[in-house]
């Protein structure tokens, strides 16, 4: 169960705090063919920005931002986006993540990038679902849902 400390600095400092966290993710995650960072940095710290609301803010007044029932299926969103991606390519002839192989009316150079980032958005939703359904099973906010 988590309990919450009433404390108005820490209030403030989170509110102020998690746009910028969040911002920051997706720009790991946007960037993660270009430098280092990708999906699994981004959905960290995406599940990190709504676990620290979890944990500073209370289950109450932080579960309108990102629901105790949509841990789980982010999580698989994400494991399907990723998988939805290479089997597309392997469907269409390719190898599993052969980027160019996509079915998409683009350039090469275009379908890799677009496959890159469908592959890191799904690693970021998949990553981010499951850490954050994990802590709450383990903080019991599931058992309350």
């Amino acid at each position: 169960m988590i309990t919450r400390k009433d404390s108005v600095i820490l209030d403030v400092v989170t509110r102020i705090m998690v746009p910028f966290i969040q911002i920051f993710a997706f720009y790991v995650i946007f960037h993660g063919h270009y430098s280092p960072g990708g999906g699994f940095q981004g959905g960290a710290l995406l599940a990190g920005s709504v676990l620290l609301q979890r944990i500073v803010l209370g289950r109450d007044r932080s579960l309108p931002g990102f629901p105790v029932k949509w841990g789980v299926p982010f999580g698989v969103i994400g494991v399907l986006l990723f998988f939805g991606t290479g089997l597309l390519a392997q469907v269409m002839g390719g190898n599993f993540l052969q980027y160019d192989a996509l079915p998409f009316p683009m350039d090469e150079v275009w379908l890799r990038n677009t496959g890159i980032l469908l592959v890191e958005i799904g690693v970021a939703f998949a990553v981010m679902g499951t850490l954050i359904a994990i802590f709450d099973e383990l903080s019991g906010a599931g058992e309350e849902a």
